[in-house]
């Protein structure tokens, strides 16, 4: 029997983060829903997901055709936080130092002066990531994994939180360059927004039928707020038994001859934190095999190389993952101890 409902708890109860604190997360994801959503129509699934990555300290790509909402999404989560904002519009030109910043020599001091990019923020939007040359994409790697850029030799720290929400065309459109696999690696999880339902649409035209602006969300948290929630998340606990069916899925990307790439290591910490993230968002300290099953395609299809043969008889790597997922073993109640 898989768990269900309350039978869920018997799996991860261990030490619990502490209730309190998993109450400000989940406070704090509503306040940042409900602030995003005063622009955004509907989209609850993707702006979660937003804000997993946020708590999870990893970044966000919103994959989609222009016009479904990926920038105005990124700019009302970033209006939510009470963070210094810096945004880069990508284009085939743009070079590494447009994002990172340059040493430039003073003519009154005689000596080099460092005038830093817009990437020396805290909330960093890359509009329209793979407009630009996978150079000056490559830029960014560094910087999303160690927080920090080095230029001419020198290591500059990033602040603190350091976020990055990437927005992304399908490869499929003219100008547009595909993301390296090391630099998908480095995004938490990718979200795919969709077109809206009808309802969502009709309340969208309504919304903006006499041509207004949408209103603006108001600012709920600050970086000592973030950093708190983000530690609050720290404490969600992984069972064994979870951690084990969140390792099996692992795994079976590894060894499904269709994929030329399974996921990685870093995959699998990606995985666990998405997961606690959510399970937090949730009100939980624990995190549940329903968690893992939510997760698994926005943190590992973007990570996974499916072979040509495969991608020609349309099958990606969303759907290979969903495969997996029905074939994995769900943990039952009372396997755990």
């Amino acid at each position: 029997m898989t768990m269900q409902g309350n039978s869920a708890h018997a799996l991860g109860t261990g030490e619990n983060a502490e209730l309190g604190a998993i109450e400000e997360v989940r406070q704090f994801a509503s306040s940042v829903r409900e602030g995003i959503q005063r622009t955004i129509v509907g989209k609850s699934s993707a702006i979660n997901l937003a804000i997993a990555a946020l708590l999870a300290r990893g970044h966000v790509l919103i994959e989609d055709v222009p016009g479904t909402g990926k920038t105005t999404l990124s700019k009302a989560l970033a209006a939510t936080l009470r963070c210094d904002f810096g945004r880069v519009q990508f284009t085939p030109d743009l070079v590494p130092a447009d994002v990172l910043g340059v040493n430039l020599f003073d003519m009154n001091k005689h000596e080099f002066q460092f005038q830093s990019g817009p990437i020396f923020t805290q909330v960093l939007l890359a509009d329209e990531i793979n407009r630009a040359t996978p150079r000056t994409q490559s830029s960014l790697l560094e910087a999303m994994q160690e927080r920090q850029v080095s230029i001419d030799g020198e290591t500059r720290p990033l602040p603190t939180p350091f976020f990055v929400i990437a927005t992304l065309n399908p490869v499929e459109l003219e100008g547009t360059f595909p993301l390296p696999e090391a630099q998908l690696d480095r995004f938490l999880l990718r979200i795919e927004l969709g077109y809206p339902t009808g309802a969502e649409e009709a309340a969208m035209l309504e919304r903006f039928q006499a041509n207004s602006e949408p209103p603006k969300p108001t600012p709920v948290a600050g970086p000592q707020e973030i950093a708190r929630v983000q530690a609050a998340v720290d404490g969600v606990t992984l069972d064994a038994a979870v951690r084990d069916y969140l390792l099996a899925i692992v795994a079976a990307t590894r060894e499904d001859e269709r994929l030329r790439l399974g996921a990685s290591p870093r995959a699998a910490l990606a995985l666990q934190r998405a997961c606690q993230a959510h399970a937090a968002i949730d009100g939980r300290g624990y995190v549940m095999p329903d968690d893992v099953k939510q997760l698994a395609v926005p943190v590992l299809a973007h990570r996974l190389v499916v072979d040509s043969g495969t991608r020609l008889r349309g099958v990606g790597a969303a759907d290979l993952i969903s495969e997996i997922l029905e074939n994995t073993a769900v943990p039952i109640e009372g396997s755990a101890g």
